[in-house]
C-alpha cells in the first residue's frame, strides 16, 4: 500500500524522551517545548473532528518525544477513540521500545501495529541511541522486542535510520532483526534537523540505493519485507506522495493540527508553517481550521509538480516526501534533487514483487 493510503490521526503525546539520539530532528529539549504534553481536551476534540470524516479510524502515537513516557495519556486517548467507534478503531505506535516490562505488556495487548526504532547491530544502536544521561539502550530494546514479537496483538516492525555507520551493513542488520523475530523493516536515509538545510557531506543517496537493493534481495530470502521512504509508493500508482497531502491530522503538544511528522510546533512560526492547518481554541473548546492552507496542501499532486513531468517514477513517487522537501528547499513544490536519481534507479531495478508491502511506511 502506498504511503498516501495511511489515513490516520496521529498524536504527538509529549516532548519528553528517555533516549538522547545523536541525530534527533526535533528541538524537543529546548525552550518553550521542553517537557510539553498534549492537552487531553484538544486530543478528544481532534478525534471527534477526524472521526466525522470518511478516513480510516486509525489512531497513531508518535513523537516529538517518546510517547510511552506518558503511557497514561496514550491509554486515555486510545480508550476515548474506542468509546466512539468500538469496532472500527485500529491503533499504531512509533516507539523506541526502551520502556518497562509493564509498558511492554500493555503495548503488546492493546496496540495493533508496533513500529520500534532501531539502527541495527547493538554497537550502532548504543552509539546512535543511548539513554538520556548515558548508558546502552540495546539490552532493554532487545528484551522488549522479544516480548512484543511473542505477544503482540498484530505486528511488530522496525523503523531504522541509515547513516554512514550502517549504510554498508544493511544485510547484517537484517540478520539481526530476523533473529529477533522481525519480519517488517523500513529504513530511511538520515535527513537534516528541521530548520537546517542538507550539508555537502550528506549521505550519498545513489550509494544508499545500491546497498538498499542488495539488502532487499537478502531480506527476500529470509521472508522479511524491507522498504524505504524512497520506495514507499512503488506498489500502486497514485497522485499524492504522502498522507500529509490529504491532509490527515497530527495533533501537536502546543495546540496545533499539523499535516506532517516533521511539523511539530506551530508556535515556532517557521518555514514549516504551511503544514499547520488547524489550531486549538481553549476558550471555545474547538479547533479552528484554515481552509486556504488545506487547499494549498491538497494541490501538491504529481501532475502539479513541474520537475516530475517526465520522470518514469512520476506516479510512484509523486515528488517525494513533502516534509523533507519543504524543510530543505523552503518550497512545498520544490525538488530534493539528490534523491531523484536514486528513486528512478530503484524503480527501474526492483522487481514488482520487491515493490509490494503489507504495511505502509511508519
Amino acid at each position: 500500500m502506498p504511503h498516501v493510503d495511511k489515513q490516520m490521526i496521529s498524536f504527538f503525546i509529549t516532548t519528553s524522551c528517555n533516549l538522547d539520539c545523536i541525530y534527533c530532528y526535533t528541538n524537543k529539549a529546548e525552550g518553550s517545548h521542553k517537557n510539553q504534553v498534549i492537552d487531553s481536551a484538544f486530543a478528544k476534540a481532534a478525534i471527534i473532528d477526524y472521526f466525522a470524516t470518511d478516513y480510516a479510524k486509525h489512531v497513531r502515537f508518535q513523537g516529538a518525544g517518546e510517547p510511552t513516557t506518558r503511557i497514561d495519556l496514550v491509554k486515555q486517548i486510545l480508550e476515548y477513540a474506542q468509546s466512539l467507534a468500538p469496532s472500527e478503531v485500529t491503533s499504531e505506535i512509533q516507539t523506541n521500545a526502551c520502556f518497562s516490562e509493564s509498558t511492554a505488556q500493555w503495548v503488546a495487548a492493546n496496540i495493533d501495529n508496533i513500529w520500534a526504532s532501531c539502527d541495527g547491530l547493538p554497537a550502532i544502536q548504543n552509539n546512535n541511541r543511548p539513554f538520556l544521561g548515558g548508558g546502552d539502550s540495546s539490552p532493554v530494546f532487545e528484551r522488549n522486542i522479544r516480548y512484543l514479537v511473542a505477544n503482540a496483538k498484530k505486528m511488530v516492525g522496525i523503523r531504522s535510520t541509515i547513516t554512514t555507520d550502517n549504510l554498508r551493513i544493511q544485510k547484517e542488520c537484517i540478520d539481526y532483526y530476523h533473529a529477533l523475530g522481525i519480519r517488517h523493516v523500513w529504513v530511511d536515509p538520515i535527513f537534516p534537523v528541521v530548520g537546517e538545510q542538507e550539508s555537502n557531506d550528506a549521505l550519498d543517496l545513489m550509494e544508499f540505493a545500491r546497498e538498499f537493493l542488495e539488502a532487499v534481495k537478502h531480506a527476500e530470502k529470509l521472508g522479511v519485507e524491507y522498504g524505504s521512504i524512497l520506495t514507499s509508493n512503488f506498489d500502486r500508482k497514485c497522485n499524492y506522495a504522502c498522507r500529509a497531502c490529504l491532509p490527515v491530522p497530527h495533533v501537536t503538544t502546543d495546540g496545533y493540527i499539523s499535516a506532517c511528522d516533521m511539523a511539530l510546533y506551530g508556535n515556532d512560526r517557521d518555514h514549516m508553517d504551511l503544514f499547520y492547518y488547524g489550531q486549538w481554541n481553549p476558550d471555545t473548546q474547538s479547533i479552528m481550521y484554515d481552509d486556504q492552507k488545506i487547499s494549498i496542501i491538497r494541490s501538491r499532486t504529481a501532475d502539479n509538480i513541474p520537475h516530475c513531468k517526465n520522470c518514469i517514477a512520476k506516479y510512484y513517487c509523486c515528488g517525494y516526501c513533502p516534509g523533507e522537501v519543504l524543510n530543505e528547499t523552503l518550497d512545498y513544490f520544490g525538488q530534493k534533487a539528490r534523491v531523484c536519481p536514486a528513486i528512478r534507479w530503484l524503480f527501474a531495478n526492483m522487481t514488482d514483487q520487491q515493490k509490494q508491502y503489507t504495511y505502509t511506511h511508519p
